[in-house]
């Protein structure tokens, strides 16, 4: 599906900053607040807006270290596999919260699966470790992680506003 160019210019305002009205926003752009509102709702019933959320500062929510977990399988998994096991996260992440931010299957650095997590500390990220090589009917073969001090500054922090960059440029 082709993107309008107003439908752009309202996703890439939003990267920027979700939290400001349409109104704010529809001044940003050039069209009136009520074409503003259309153009949301139809990118939200299209799917191409999924949540408006916060990029938070994780030390000051007591987060330390962040991983980004590749995990090798055994073999190959198969669609009934993948299946179940998406749904067995889902069901264990709402009885056992964890600040995993993603998980999904890919290609790329030897892996089949990558998650990226926040922990308050090694014990945490240790602990989540564990509960990876432990799920339940998953043959892992081995996991990797590269672990971000988040007391160390950072040269590149987590914003949006850096894709929304790319899109007005890109566009």
């Amino acid at each position: 599906m082709v993107m309008k160019d107003i439908e752009l210019k309202v996703i890439i305002e939003l990267l920027k900053n979700s939290h400001r009205s349409d109104r704010e926003v529809a001044r940003a752009i050039g069209v009136s607040q009520p074409t503003l509102s259309r153009t949301r709702e139809k990118l939200e019933k299209r799917g191409m807006i999924k949540e408006y959320t916060i990029i938070p500062d994780y030390l000051q929510l007591g987060f330390t270290l962040m991983s980004i977990t590749f995990t090798k399988m055994k073999g190959p998994l198969s669609k009934e596999i993948l299946d179940d096991l998406k749904k067995r996260t889902r069901i264990t992440m709402s009885e056992y919260p964890s600040a995993m931010i993603l998980g999904n299957t890919g290609m790329g650095c030897n892996a089949d699966y990558v998650a990226i997590a926040f922990h308050r500390d090694y014990g945490e990220y240790s602990e989540f470790m564990r509960d990876i090589k432990e799920f339940p009917n998953v043959n892992i073969n081995e996991t990797k992680s590269f672990i971000v001090d988040l007391l160390e500054p950072q040269f590149q922090p987590l914003s949006f506003s850096y894709l929304a960059g790319y899109l007005a440029k890109a566009k």
